[in-house]
């Protein structure tokens, strides 16, 4: 018996050796002192997983394609010459390297899609030459911007030709969110400055965004055949291009209202015209989303996104409003701006809640740092609303028939979206014209040959 336990505890003693080891590494990794552990050592325990980097939305980026791989050279051969086919398939597939890389969240990489783009346009915009009947001839291809994204693949240039612009629209508004919030750690950051210069080349971008959003919806779109607009991806539908030129414009006069908010010039009136319009913008992008079909992920994170920001600039709009009114003499406006006031402070609790809602809602991102208009107004809100009710509570008390929030002034809009226009047709287009005879030429023999028969 003796024996057979002495054989039994050689073999187990291996086993009770790891067992130490395993649990003495164990231990060190839960006191952090792992760094010098050589990698051939296993250490037990949950294996720490990647963090997913999740993406700040200070301008919203819509849902979007990018162009694959197409063949040029089997519909073009012979109609178009050889050198317009080598830099139509070498531009776009520019493009699609480009546009399928990762590096789409770095400013650089952003330019130099935009620049191709540039590029490219020109030249495709030869196939909408009437004379050479080549607006149907190529098969153009975009997929929604994911792993499994949905691919639309119709023939016809219009289609390639709203792909491309609303593309410079979408990288406008990346550059927009990039130039305001470079991608930097951001976790123990609760507030943020913008600079002055910042602000304002953003302002620029939302309004050639919403100018290439218009320009596809109002001179693209038509140009394309009835049955080739009832194959066309969300994104690109007439109401959801409208909403998204809209929304640009809204986030402009955000802007401008925070700029306004730093300029000691900048009066009250001013600075409530500037909430009021962004909330009639807000307002508009709403309704033009309400024909849209939002099921898609995207569509229901732009709704989230744009009820987010009325609410928040609407409380802006209500406590300008607010103090506009408290500087008149009459117990009546001093009731008013009260009101304006507390509305204001609800509106704000509610975007809170609101924001949260966006953020979590899929693909979720971060809840973005105070900064701007909201950083001055959450400051400013609740003091004063408290401070205005202690003061004029009398008031209210003596009155209460006059307690109806009164209505936001409605102002002009006075922002418009950038004019866009399409670049000229490339010069090497007019040397094409060699290959049109030849091949007109071969129809009519060919022609003449089935008549002969």
């Amino acid at each position: 018996m003796a024996p057979l336990l002495k054989r039994s505890l050689s073999s187990l003693f291996p086993f009770l050796i790891l067992n130490v080891w395993r649990r003495i590494l164990l231990q060190l990794q839960r006191m952090g002192c792992t760094s010098s552990i050589p990698k051939r050592y296993p250490v037990l325990g949950r294996k720490k997983k990647k963090r997913n980097s999740i993406n700040e939305v200070v301008i919203f980026v819509p849902s979007f394609q990018i162009p694959t791989v197409i063949d040029f050279l089997h519909p073009l051969r012979g109609l178009v010459s050889r050198d317009i086919i080598d830099r139509l398939s070498g531009l776009r597939g520019r493009i699609v390297s480009l546009a399928e890389s990762n590096d789409l969240v770095v400013l650089s990489y952003v330019l130099e899609l935009q620049q191709a783009l540039d590029e490219y346009l020109p030249l495709v915009l030869g196939l909408t030459i009437k004379e050479s009947n080549l607006e149907s001839s190529v098969e153009f291809k975009w997929k929604m911007q994911g792993d499994d994204g949905q691919e639309t693949c119709l023939a016809n240039v219009w289609y390639e030709l709203l792909s491309v612009v609303h593309m410079k629209a979408v990288l406008s508004l990346m550059e927009a969110n990039l130039v305001l919030f470079p991608r930097v750690s951001l976790d123990h950051e609760s507030e943020r400055v913008v600079s002055e210069d910042s602000k304002k080349v953003a302002v620029d971008l939302l309004l050639r965004a919403s100018g290439c959003f218009d320009y596809c919806g109002h001179h693209i779109l038509v140009k394309l055949p009835l049955h080739i607009m009832k194959n066309l991806p969300n994104n690109l539908h007439e109401s959801m291009l409208e909403a998204m030129s809209v929304q640009a414009l809204a986030q402009a006069v955000e802007l401008q209202l925070g700029l306004a908010l730093e300029c000691e010039k900048a009066t009250l009136s001013v600075k409530r015209r500037l909430a009021c319009e962004a909330v009639s913008y807000f307002t508009q992008a709403h309704y033009c989303l309400s024909g849209c079909n939002t099921s898609d992920g995207y569509g229901k994170k732009l709704l989230l996104f744009i009820q987010w920001k009325y609410l928040e600039i609407k409380a802006a709009a209500y406590y300008y409003h607010g103090l506009v009114m408290d500087k008149g003499n009459a117990p009546s406006d001093h009731i008013g701006a009260v009101g304006c006031l507390f509305a204001a402070d609800e509106l704000l609790r509610d975007s809170k809640r609101a924001c949260l809602s966006f953020c979590l809602a899929a693909p979720i991102s971060r809840v973005p740092p105070l900064w701007g208009v909201m950083k001055h107004m959450n400051k400013k809100i609740p003091d004063v609303a408290s401070k205005k009710a202690q003061m004029y509570g009398y008031l209210l008390e003596q009155d209460k028939s006059c307690q109806a929030l009164p209505d936001l002034p409605e102002f002009q809009l006075s922002l418009k979206p950038d004019k866009y226009e399409l670049a000229d047709v490339d010069a090497s287009w007019d040397n094409n014209e060699s290959c049109q005879p030849q091949i007109q030429s071969l129809k009519d023999h060919l022609q003449d040959e089935v008549g002969s028969e």
